[in-house]
């Protein structure tokens, strides 16, 4: 298959650079569709970390992610021959959503590529921003597949490519984040929190913010099952994972592009590992004012992070519109400082819910597997609920493992504690009991099989 980065070089050559003269001429660009969207503080937010935070609420633009932004900007300023090849284009959902909507405002036919794992609901609004000037085409179970297949359509038919981040023009239009929350503001923030996945959207805040704030301190984070920037900064530029977690549909991308990778070494320089900070896995190139660093955020942290904001503020957040709010959770921030929290997305699928309640209570230790082998007598089961179960344990799962015998033998049985304490008076009480229980380990092929 083609190499869609260098599908992506052939388009419109030559391209402009990335700079903050280039993400004023976006913003001035994509003004006639996108109304600036707002800068909201949280009272929860600042009352648990002590500095005055704010989210920028890009989950309420038309297409209810900043990714408008980046896909317009390119596409406006195409030429009339590349507008009527059409254009095609490569996405998790998100960028799918603001290509489908500039398509059917500039009357341009598309192709949009997304994974066969993209959210039904981010499909659904594909087809109704576009209309009938889109065709959406499902392949692979990750965006690097579908990135692939895009990048032999264009090799193929001839047709505009529309990278969703590897584009000085996406990420120009991307950038115009930073231009709207540093005029609503109104001074530099402290520090900005922004999530990652290709790079695009941290390539044009970091670009905007070295040239127009430069005291402004970036925190990028990513997941933990994708974590392709930090890998790139410890490569010495962007390599290829070898898997990745699909969860975090948003930002589970294999490599980041070249633009963010470039963007990130001019805002800081070399790059060196730097265990002592308190973050889960981090990468600094500088430290005080104007820093940059990267940090990993586990999965469950970020479905922990969902819940609290639909909890509280009644915000319906997508994972990776979730995932700097869950890192903002992570780390100590200068009491009194001021800080910018991208809220990148809002297009949660409502039947995912199920996998993020579960996937917070395991982060938070609350919820735990165990493979109990039942001896073959009667009243097993009800010795191990009267002996092993304390009072605010509740069994959520329970299955015998062997399909054929459903009264004696290996059964899976998840159990919700009270509270994270209560898993070593439950392990004590498992040991004296007279019957075998095996904990699975979230992290091994058995509790992925299993659960």
């Amino acid at each position: 298959m083609s190499d869609p980065l260098a599908v992506a070089e052939k388009v419109s050559n030559p391209l402009p650079e990335l700079s903050a003269d280039e993400i004023d001429a976006a913003a001035k660009r994509i003004s006639d569709i996108i109304e600036p969207t707002p800068l909201q503080r949280i009272p929860r937010l600042s009352a648990l970390t002590g500095a005055e935070v704010y989210l920028k609420r890009e989950d309420l633009t038309a297409v209810r992610s900043y990714k408008l932004r980046g896909a317009y900007n390119l596409m406006v300023q195409l030429t009339e021959a590349e507008k009527a090849a059409g254009v095609v284009t490569a996405s998790a959902g998100n960028h799918a959503q603001g290509v489908a909507f500039a398509c059917k405002a500039m009357g341009v036919r598309g192709r949009i590529y997304v994974p066969t794992t993209t959210p039904k609901q981010k499909r659904d609004r594909i087809r109704v921003h576009g209309g009938e000037f889109v065709e959406l085409i499902a392949t692979g179970d990750t965006y690097d597949a579908a990135a692939a297949a895009a990048a032999d359509d264009v090799a193929r038919t001839g047709a505009t490519m529309v990278p969703p981040f590897d584009d000085p023009r996406t990420a120009a239009g991307q950038g115009t984040i930073a231009a709207e929350f540093l005029e609503q503001l109104g001074r530099q923030p402290d520090l900005v929190v922004v999530p990652v996945g290709g790079g695009g959207c941290l390539a044009g805040i970091a670009t905007y913010l070295r040239e127009r704030s430069p005291r402004t301190a970036i925190l990028a984070a990513e997941p933990t099952g994708a974590a392709s920037m930090t890998a790139a900064l410890v490569a010495g530029g962007p390599v290829t994972l070898p898997e990745i977690d699909p969860f975090v549909d948003g930002a589970a991308v294999r490599r980041v592009g070249g633009v963010g990778y470039q963007a990130v070494v001019r805002f800081g320089g070399a790059v060196r590992s730097h265990a002592s900070l308190p973050l889960l896995t981090s990468t600094e190139t500088r430290t005080g004012a104007g820093s940059f660093r990267m940090m990993h955020v586990d999965e469950g942290a970020i479905c922990t992070a969902m819940l609290d904001l639909y909890q509280n503020e009644g915000i319906v957040a997508e994972p990776a519109g979730a995932l700097a709010t869950a890192a903002l959770g992570e780390i100590e921030v200068e009491p009194g400082s001021t800080v910018v929290v991208l809220l990148s997305g809002g297009n949660n699928d409502v039947s995912r819910y199920g996998e993020v309640i579960e996937r917070s209570l395991v982060h938070q230790g609350l919820k735990h597997y165990f493979l109990v082998d039942f001896p073959q007598e009667p009243g097993a089961l009800r010795r191990f609920l009267d002996e092993v179960l304390g009072p605010d344990d509740d069994i959520t799962v329970f299955e015998y493992v062997k399909r054929n015998n459903r009264e004696t033998g290996a059964a899976l049985v998840g159990i919700e504690l009270g509270t994270p304490a209560g898993l070593e008076p439950l392990l004590e009480r498992m040991d004296k009991a007279p019957i075998q229980c095996e904990r699975l380990d979230p992290n091994s092929p058995a509790y992925r099989y299993l659960t």
